[in-house]
């Protein structure tokens, strides 16, 4: 069965005890193959891939480890139809399962000098880790924060303090290999010991 993936799996180390194989990405070709994925096949995602994905997310690190985050999981098609409309995109309301992912202000750590809210930081590194563990397992993802988060609150009724941060969409993604990415060079973003 793996012959047929031959040519995407050169970058994987590939474990088998016999009865069961398991394939490990290696980081660098991970975070190349990970892109937004907005062409889903209609198949929903089994829980138990759900929570590895959240549980990648639930093993981020967060300022003072407060871990000021909590994840919704929705694959329900009638939240999922209220949902869509929070971000009214004709490839939103095709995404068989999402996850959304909750920041709590009050929980979050602040930095004494500034009051710096870290909620936001602490949930972008969550979701990161959730958007690598999913394509890890075969799984596309789209990271979507233009949404209506009085929409979501009203559908989801979550609790006093906790803000929808973001939307992740997860499915299998109908395009397998990620499209060219245009990033800047390294001597763009990189400076050694100044400006």
């Amino acid at each position: 069965m793996l012959e047929k993936y031959k040519e995407d799996l050169i970058y994987c180390k590939i474990i088998s005890d016999g009865s069961k194989t398991k394939i490990i990405m290696h980081f660098k070709e991970l975070i190349k193959s990970r892109y937004a994925v907005r062409t889903y096949h209609e198949n929903k995602v089994n829980p138990t891939l759900i929570k590895q994905v959240v549980n990648a997310g639930r093993l981020a690190p967060s300022a003072a480890n407060r871990q000021p985050w909590k994840f919704i999981a929705v694959d329900d098609d009638e939240i999922l139809n209220k949902i869509h409309a929070a971000y009214p995109r004709e490839w939103f309301a095709k995404v068989p399962n999402l996850i959304i992912v909750y920041g709590n202000h009050e929980e979050s750590w602040k930095r004494s000098f500034d009051g710096k809210d870290h909620c936001d930081i602490d949930t972008a590194i969550a979701i990161d880790h959730m958007t690598l563990a999913a394509t890890e397992l075969g799984l596309g993802t789209c990271w979507v924060c233009h949404f209506n988060p009085q929409l979501i609150q009203e559908v989801i009724q979550n609790e006093p303090y906790w803000e929808p941060m973001a939307i992740l969409t997860i499915g299998y993604p109908v395009e397998l290999k990620a499209p060219h990415k245009k990033r800047k060079t390294i001597e763009e973003v990189l400076s050694f010991n100044g400006w």
